[in-house]
């Protein structure tokens, strides 16, 4: 079999795994968030947090309580940081260095995961698995609850709730996240992934020097932070050490926990309104996108116009053998369209226009299928959008599912999909103009300006891969990407949860002969031309001084 046909059965099988799995769960996420009981394991947590389950929220204080848990999750987590060679199972690792412990705390409580360090060399055991692991669900259950709270604002009515942060954040965690990930981490620790507490040792090379190798629980962080959609990784090659990523049908099912919820939650939203026919037009928008984007890449990268990739058949620099350029490919899209940021294979040295293609799938957005519940969320918000754009085509209020978009709903998306464009152009402008910025770059010219906005669009957009090439480990790096995460991720979340108030608030219009129809083709073609225009206006220059301009050279 050619290596184009076996990337499109690995393709194929995906999209058949996930079809298959997307009505069951989400059904049952559907039952979890909409549920009115609460198992004891929940009641007891609910007891311990001080909060009363079965009292409602209105949005200000959803979004007080969003900051509060994330405040003091920052807390904790840079605490055990720096706290390191105090406390037990640190493998006799130092504290963290200031600037990283600050840089790692917002990347995994902003559910970025990005990692200024090697992580089998800095972190022992216990801040791998008490702060990072913990983060990897808590952090995704964050998300999950803001686009199950934007869910409900979409299907009240003259209500001022918008249900209980600390249920959907338990749920989502007790019910949702760690089911999948116990039975997902038992699948790849018989994958072969290291799932225990080996201690350091030195390992003999075949040059006949030492190698220091670790073993830990690895297998139970992977799995989470694919299902997650966290990124990170316990070792500093990520997703491409044996030890996190074994063979090539690991591969596929990291593969496929990465987009597992993603694409069951527009399911959730379809139940949760009463209408399951606008589940399914978002799940084909994103779906839409998404294959176009594989499409894409896997092109770009198996037809490489350079001397080399023409000569070896395809571009296989910073690529493992184990996976090939195809399925490589997959990998670097999926991880990019959603907030996962997992890396299999060296982004720097894709072709041009296929490292271009990981930089636009985060522009987007990350909404095809995006990061779980911040996917959802964000293509919500460009539905919002889109309507408001064919309302002023014909001259009528906008609706979108009986609820009218106004002045204010319209001011919340836009401000939504603002905050990243300009903290992504913000960022990458003020590094390329300081000697801190630019003493980090490992290229100079278009590639080592696309490295810098690499670096920024990932920790803008809460993705958390990084292009290579650039060192971030340094202080004005990890206090400027720790920044980009901070505002990145909760900036939006503000302006979700306001926009939800407001539509909770409204009482749902009948649909008239003049209502747009929002579940037909004609509307996901318009969402998918409204999100890829608006993408293109913004990021299209900045990437014109980047990989384009390295492609046609």
């Amino acid at each position: 079999m050619s290596t184009t046909a076996a990337g499109i059965v690995f393709i194929a099988s995906l999209v058949l795994a996930l079809a298959l799995t997307h009505k069951p769960l989400g059904d049952y996420m559907f039952r979890v968030y909409t549920g009115v009981r609460h198992n004891g394991v929940e009641r007891v947590l609910y007891r311990l947090l001080g909060v009363r389950p079965d009292a409602g929220q209105r949005w200000a204080v959803y979004a007080r309580s969003v900051l509060a848990f994330s405040v003091v999750s920052l807390l904790v987590v840079y605490g055990l940081q720096r706290l390191q060679d105090k406390l037990f199972l640190s493998l006799g690792f130092d504290p963290v260095p200031d600037h990283i412990a600050w840089n790692t705390a917002v990347s995994f409580v902003t559910n970025t995961n990005w990692q200024a360090y090697s992580g089998e060399s800095t972190m022992g055991y216990l801040v791998q698995m008490g702060a990072l692991a913990v983060q990897n669900f808590v952090s995704a259950a964050v998300g999950m609850a803001v686009a199950m709270a934007l869910v409900r604002g979409f299907a009240g009515s003259r209500s001022d709730t918008l249900g209980n942060f600390w249920v959907d954040l338990v749920r989502g965690t007790v019910r949702i996240l760690l089911p999948i990930a116990f039975v997902g981490a038992l699948v790849l620790v018989a994958g072969g992934l290291v799932q225990n507490f080996t201690a350091p040792h030195e390992l003999t090379t075949l040059a006949g020097g030492t190698q220091t190798i670790t073993g830990g629980p690895v297998a139970s962080q992977e799995v989470i932070k694919e299902l997650g959609t966290n990124g990170g990784g316990f070792y500093n090659t990520n997703s491409a050490h044996p030890f996190e990523n074994a063979a090539s049908w690991t591969n596929w099912f990291e593969i496929f926990l990465i987009l597992l919820i993603p694409f069951a939650l527009p399911r959730t939203f379809g139940r949760m309104v009463g209408q399951v026919r606008q589940g399914y037009a978002i799940l084909a928008v994103m779906a839409t996108i998404a294959l176009i984007s594989v499409t894409l890449t896997n092109v770009f990268e198996l037809q490489g116009d350079a001397t080399v990739p023409q000569a070896v058949g395809a571009a296989m620099e910073g690529k493992d053998v184990r996976f090939g350029v195809a399925n490589s490919a997959t990998f670097a899209a999926a991880t990019t369209l959603t907030s996962t940021g997992a890396v299999n294979s060296f982004h720097d040295s894709y072709t041009p226009l296929g490292g271009m293609m990981t930089m636009v799938n985060m522009m987007l957005g990350e909404v095809a299928p995006g990061g779980v519940g911040a996917g959802l969320y964000g293509m919500l918000v460009l539905a919002v959008i889109t309507v408001f754009v064919a309302g002023l085509m014909v001259g009528r209020t906008p609706e979108y599912l009986g609820k009218k978009i106004g002045a204010r709903e319209i001011k919340l998306a836009s401000m939504y999909f603002l905050v990243t464009p300009v903290l992504v152009l913000v960022g990458t402008s003020v590094a390329m103009g300081n000697k801190d910025g630019l003493a980090a770059m490992l290229n100079y010219g278009p590639h080592g300006f696309s490295e810098i906005l690499y670096a920024f669009t990932s920790a803008s957009n809460n993705n958390g891969s990084a292009f290579g090439g650039v060192t971030v480990n340094t202080p004005w790096y990890d206090v400027a990407l720790g920044l980009c995460m901070l505002f990145g991720r909760f900036l939006p979340i503000i302006f979700v949860l306001a926009l939800a108030g407001s539509l909770a608030r409204q009482k749902p219009v009948p649909d008239s002969a003049g209502t747009l129809p929002t579940h037909r083709p004609q509307f996901v073609g318009m969402v998918v031309g409204v999100t890829i225009i608006l993408v293109a206006l913004t990021f299209l220059p900045a990437l014109a001084l980047g990989p384009l301009a390295e492609g046609i050279s």
